[in-house]
Order: C-alpha cells, then sequence, then structure tokens
C-alpha cells in the first residue's frame, strides 16, 4: 500500500479544457466564413480550448432578428452545452448595443463566457465587469437616442399638419348586407372588399347602432309634422 508523504503536495485534478462555441456570419452568398473560421479555430488551438460547436450563417444580414445558427446558439447556451462563445467580432453577431447587451446578460446569467476576437475583449477577464457596464451604458444611451428621434419626428409632423395614426377605413356596408344576405361568408366578404373580417364587422356593429336612433328621428320627426 502506497503512503503519501505528509510533506508532498495533494494530487492535482485535471483541468477541464473550456468548451467553447464558435460563431460566424456573412452577409451576402457571395462571401465566406472560412476566414472567420481559420483565425477563431487558431484561437482557440493557442489556448487548448476544445471547439463544442460551430454555428455560422451564411448569406443573412446581421439586421434580421432570426438567424437560424444564432438562434441555435442561444438555445445551446441556455442549455448550458458550451462554456464560452468565441465570435470574430461584435458586429458578426450583434444587430444592436441592445441586442448585444441582452445576449451578454443571458451569457452572464448561466455562467458563459463571450470573446470577440477582433476587439481584443473576454468577459471572464479583469475587464470583463468594466466592459458590461460600458456597454449597458451605450445601451441605455441607444434607448434614449432612439426615444427623443421618434419624439422629434411626431413633433415635427403634427406641426405640418401630418395626421397620425391609421387611416380610417370606409366600409360599404350596403355591399355587406347584400354579400351576406347571399350567405356569402365573412372571409369571402372581406376578400372581396380587401378589408380585414374586424373591421367590416365592427363597421356593421356600428350601423345597426345607428339605424334605431336613425328610425327614431324619423319617427318624432313625422308627429310633429302631422300634430295641427
Amino acid at each position: 500500500m502506497a503512503i503519501q508523504d505528509s510533506n508532498s503536495p495533494p494530487p492535482q485534478s485535471p483541468i477541464k479544457a473550456l468548451r467553447v462555441a464558435i460563431y460566424a456570419r456573412v452577409s451576402t452568398d457571395m462571401q465566406s466564413v472560412d476566414m472567420q473560421l481559420d483565425s477563431l479555430r487558431q484561437y482557440c488551438s493557442n489556448r487548448s480550448w476544445t471547439i463544442q460547436q460551430v454555428y455560422s450563417d451564411q448569406g443573412v444580414s446581421g439586421a434580421k432578428v432570426k438567424r437560424p445558427a444564432l438562434d441555435q446558439l442561444m438555445s445551446d447556451a441556455r442549455k448550458r452545452k458550451f462554456d464560452c462563445v468565441l465570435v470574430w467580432a461584435f458586429d458578426r453577431f450583434a444587430r444592436s448595443t441592445k441586442h448585444l447587451l441582452m445576449a451578454l446578460e443571458e451569457f452572464k446569467a448561466v455562467g458563459i463566457q463571450f470573446v470577440s476576437y477582433q476587439q481584443n475583449i473576454d468577459t471572464a477577464g479583469p475587464f470583463g465587469e468594466f466592459f458590461f457596464t460600458v456597454v449597458a451604458a451605450f445601451g441605455q444611451l441607444e434607448r434614449a437616442m432612439i426615444v427623443e428621434r421618434v419624439r422629434s419626428g411626431l413633433a415635427a409632423a403634427k406641426a405640418r399638419g401630418v395626421r397620425l395614426g391609421r387611416r380610417d377605413c370606409v366600409v360599404n356596408t350596403s355591399r355587406v348586407e347584400i354579400l351576406r344576405g347571399y350567405g356569402t361568408s365573412w372571409g369571402k366578404v372581406a376578400a372581396e372588399l380587401g378589408i380585414s373580417i374586424p373591421t367590416i364587422q365592427k363597421a356593421m356593429r356600428a350601423r345597426e347602432s345607428e339605424i334605431p336612433q336613425s328610425a327614431a328621428v324619423s319617427f318624432a320627426m313625422a308627429q310633429q309634422e302631422v300634430r295641427p
């Protein structure tokens, strides 16, 4: 039986290799993600990181909300299938500062590291917390600027006399009555008039509520005319 020397250091457990998810994206089909992937794979190799999965969106604009590979990456991140997300640059990953901040907060909540190759940003390092603070500040500034632009645009439009909001939709209620009288379904009536079913039904309810009132007015006027 082997006896361990009390002065010898305790045995070290093997260091678990970092599991990395690589994400790459190009905006058009004429471009290729190969340059990004080659650099990111080399980056992992230099640090003895294990590439768990490669996610790439080919010919997908960064402005799009839905991106198949990115959506899958976020889904796998919630299941903690990897320890780190490695991207070529921020603009390859996020469509806006707000989008980047939301993703970083989600990664932080599940304990996933985020690394941007071009910007040399690693959220697991000493600079990580400061980076979160800066991105959050920029996200708040971006939201405030958007709100201010919208308010200024609305004020300018009102000053020019532009009517804001949805335009009134005129419904030919007489035509609707005829079609419904022939047993035409609401769907076919809406298709013929080019108006949604709720809008047509709302107009018909309004018409029905006006008919009793107009009938009462006509009756009152008739009574006045026959009085001596």
